[in-house]
């Protein structure tokens, strides 16, 4: 059986990209180390674990030698979902934020005792 468009890396890219992943993890480890204020944490954190998740899906899962309807198979529906995700937290924060705004800005009306009898 003869494979027609059958690209095989070189090994020496493994061993680059294994040693950039180690890199990578150092940094983020670092991060966390050296006490990096919360909001540019969080920032630096995420970009850091995209950049390892691209190069891994990238190199060591062959997608970067795949058809360009691979690659759109496997990356477009991620994306979707999570600019789906990102829409519905947004949409989210503003219907709580309204909420607070309009019905706890006035105190509730104090209960008056029932009578029994």
């Amino acid at each position: 059986m003869t494979t027609e468009n059958a690209q095989q890396p070189p090994v020496g890219i493994y061993y680059k990209v294994w040693g950039l992943l180690f890199v990578l993890a150092g940094f983020s480890y670092a991060i966390g180390y050296f006490g990096v204020e919360a909001p540019l944490r969080g920032i630096l954190l995420i970009a850091l674990a995209l950049l390892q998740a691209g190069l891994i899906i990238a190199v060591l899962m062959h997608l970067a030698w795949e058809r360009v309807i691979v690659v759109y198979l496997i990356l477009v529906p991620p994306v979707l979902l999570v600019s789906f995700l990102g829409i519905c937290i947004a949409d989210g924060s503003y219907t709580h934020g309204t909420r607070q705004a309009n019905f706890l800005a006035t105190p509730l009306p104090a209960a008056a005792p029932s009578e029994q009898r």
